[in-house]
């Protein structure tokens, strides 16, 4: 059993930055790709992010590309997403989430992650 707890959401203008963290209970972490997936007021979950194990391969959402980076520190248990460049329709709870199974890359699909946070709401005004 994996609990993860974001945090780090919040409000900011366009234009500004943010860096979301996402804390992981348990040893086996590392064992784990993991994934950012957002939710707008209305949308369905959208895929963001992922990295998988050791943190040599990660995956973007086109619409996020060159300005957000996911990152892990398995020492620590935690991934964190560094958002730059913010846009207002970057509004929406962003939930971080563990894949156990082993895959040859992180994968994009939320089907695919077991284990899931509370989500962190991150705000953007223009």
């Amino acid at each position: 059993q994996v609990q993860l707890v974001e945090s780090g959401g919040g409000l900011v203008q366009a234009g500004g930055s943010l860096r979301l963290s996402c804390v992981a209970s348990g040893r086996t972490f590392s064992r784990n790709a993991m994934g950012w997936f957002r939710q707008a007021p209305g949308k369905e979950r959208e895929f963001v992010a992922a990295i998988n194990r050791s943190a040599t391969s990660t995956r973007y959402a086109d619409s996020v590309n060159g300005r957000f980076t996911i990152s892990r520190d398995n020492a620590k248990n935690t991934v964190y997403l560094q958002m730059n460049s913010l846009k207002p329709e970057d509004t929406a709870v962003y939930y971080c989430a563990a894949d156990s199974a082993f895959r040859f890359g992180p994968s994009v699909r939320d089907i695919d992650y077991d284990y899931w946070g509370q989500g962190t709401q991150v705000t953007v005004s223009s």
